[in-house]
């Protein structure tokens, strides 16, 4: 395990990361609405000032500061105290001021993160950065100049995104997906008629990781990762099969 990893505090999750999170290093945390992203992100923060003393930012571009007041509340974590205490800056903008907010000497975020001796920030979601541009090319650069602007900063970060797809897979935006440090996906699973939640690493730059598909539930502690997905195939299909069944429907072939 590498010493200087940038651990989540998430149980199960730094384990399949081989400790964590590389420093300063951009991470895409990416699911359909519900699966967790944004707990994921507030728990990455909250254990950074909690039990490995890096202060922490959390850029919002659709939820007021006091949803994450009341969200982190059913875990917890007191997100008010920390901001009294100088921890934590919970702040609301835009895709377009937080994009020349950062390319600009002495922004908003950069003077907070300076003043702060910020190390985390989580930005909720990087989705909306679609609104600025309909170009895929404008957009990945756009993504890539803000990415390395946090990364100046010395900035360890969670970028959600939202997947439109609730069950299944589908074809993921690979230019979004190629500039990032590591993508984690979040997906729902039809298990014998019960949902569950699935947790794969798809990519983690510079290191090793698992490759499996864990199981994992948002508990009142937070997200908890659980076992691996065991004699199952098509988990990220949305309706695995056992693979017992699968091999007699071949051997009847």
């Amino acid at each position: 395990m590498n010493d200087e990893r940038v651990k989540t505090g998430i149980k199960g999750l730094d384990e399949m990361l081989q400790g964590g999170f590389l420093p300063q290093t951009a991470n895409l945390v990416e699911g359909p609405p519900g699966t967790g992203k944004s707990t994921f992100g507030m728990q990455f923060i909250y254990n950074g000032i909690r039990y490995y003393n890096e202060p922490g930012l959390i850029v919002t571009f659709e939820e007021f500061p006091q949803q994450y007041y009341r969200d982190a509340e059913s875990f917890g974590w007191d997100f008010r105290q920390l901001e009294r205490e100088g921890k934590l800056r919970v702040i609301m903008t835009s895709p377009e001021v937080s994009r020349s907010d950062l390319e600009s000497v002495g922004g908003t975020l950069e003077t907070l993160a300076r003043e702060m001796g910020a190390r985390r920030v989580l930005i909720d979601s990087i989705s909306h950065f679609d609104q600025l541009t309909s170009d895929p090319i404008e957009l990945r650069s756009t993504v890539f100049s803000f990415i390395n602007a946090l990364k100046r900063e010395g900035l360890t970060s969670i970028l959600t995104r939202e997947s439109p797809v609730l069950l299944g897979s589908e074809e993921e935006d690979s230019s979004i997906a190629f500039i990032v440090d590591s993508y984690i996906l979040l997906r729902y699973v039809e298990i014998e008629s019960a949902i569950r939640k699935a947790l794969l690493v798809l990519k983690l730059r510079g290191s090793d990781h698992a490759k499996d598909i864990r199981q994992f539930e948002i508990t009142d502690q937070g997200i908890e990762i659980q076992s691996r997905f065991e004699g199952q195939e098509g988990i990220l299909s949305g309706s695995p099969r056992k693979m017992a069944d699968l091999f007699v429907e071949a051997f009847r072939r």
